[in-house]
């Protein structure tokens, strides 16, 4: 394995630890809570959809723009995730992980120039990983606030 995958892969191993992390402890209704609820650019989203997203774009960034397999994804259904517990987004994130190993575990050097397609632009298959690990980063800071918030909140 090229050194620099194995750079991605343990910077995404890491961030998907500290997300199932922030799950821990957390009864569902925590799991669940929106600091602002509604709908646009000011909502927010609870832990459990962070999380369900955070594994359906790790899924569909690994296996569809990189790996070439399509998958069925339904992205605007993330967004309404409720009632699932801890186990099961750290299932979630577990399983994202696993496909993203492989996928990119075998890449080469040449692959990693290759160009994909995405919204109406050429971008190269570094370009997707390096978007990946910051858009994963992105959403833990999220997921961190909501906790905090939460706990804030809920401080006894």
């Amino acid at each position: 394995m090229l050194q620099e995958i194995q750079n991605y892969l343990t910077e995404l191993d890491d961030l998907r630890n500290q997300g199932k992390e922030l799950l821990e402890g957390l009864a569902q209704e925590a799991l669940d809570w929106r600091p602002i609820e509604g709908e646009g650019e000011l909502a927010t989203n609870s832990l459990s959809i962070i999380a369900t997203h955070l594994a359906g774009s790790e899924t569909f960034w690994s296996s569809e723009l990189i790996g070439g397999k399509k998958i069925d994804r339904d992205r605007d259904l993330e967004f309404k995730t409720k009632g699932i517990s801890s186990s099961e987004l750290k299932g979630r994130l577990d399983k994202a992980g696993k496909l993203t190993h492989e996928m990119l575990s075998s890449l080469t050097e040449k692959q990693l120039a290759e160009s994909r397609n995405w919204r109406d632009r050429s971008i190269n298959v570094r370009w997707c990983i390096l978007h990946l690990v910051t858009h994963f980063a992105q959403h833990i800071g999220h997921m961190q606030l909501t906790r905090q918030l939460w706990l804030a909140k809920n401080k006894k």
